[in-house]
């Protein structure tokens, strides 16, 4: 299974797979081809829990094509916990900031044609 694969499964499952530097421990997320610390392209896998809180997002009220069923939807960006790492994905049913205060704690609950879907907590 190729690592695209496996973050979209893993993605179903609510965790999120990453890659650790073996050379100093630095945590990426797994498109990265070499470490940004230090160089270095060895790598150990890390899977994480899906949460942590909402950092930023954008509220899409006219989608691109292909996108039209899902709107309103939030453009979100979490904030992992425990780790200083930051995943980008879809929240449906987002219509005003009322509906996603920055801080809120979400988490990724599945893996869709938008890409990675995460939800409130």
């Amino acid at each position: 299974m190729s690592a695209e694969e496996q973050v979209k499964e893993y993605a179903k499952q609510g965790k999120l797979l990453t890659h650790k530097c073996t050379k100093c421990g630095y945590l990426h997320l797994s498109t990265a081809y070499y470490c940004l610390k230090c160089g270095s392209k060895e790598y150990e896998d890390v899977l994480l829990d899906g949460t942590g809180e909402i950092a930023t997002y954008t509220i899409i009220t006219v989608a691109p094509a292909g996108f039209e069923k899902y709107t309103p939807y939030a453009f979100a960006v979490l904030k992992l916990d425990g780790v200083d790492l930051r995943i980008s994905g879809f929240m449906g049913g987002i219509s005003t900031p009322d509906d996603l205060p920055v801080g809120i704690k979400a988490k990724i609950t599945g893996f869709d044609e938008r890409g990675i879907i995460i939800e409130k907590q």
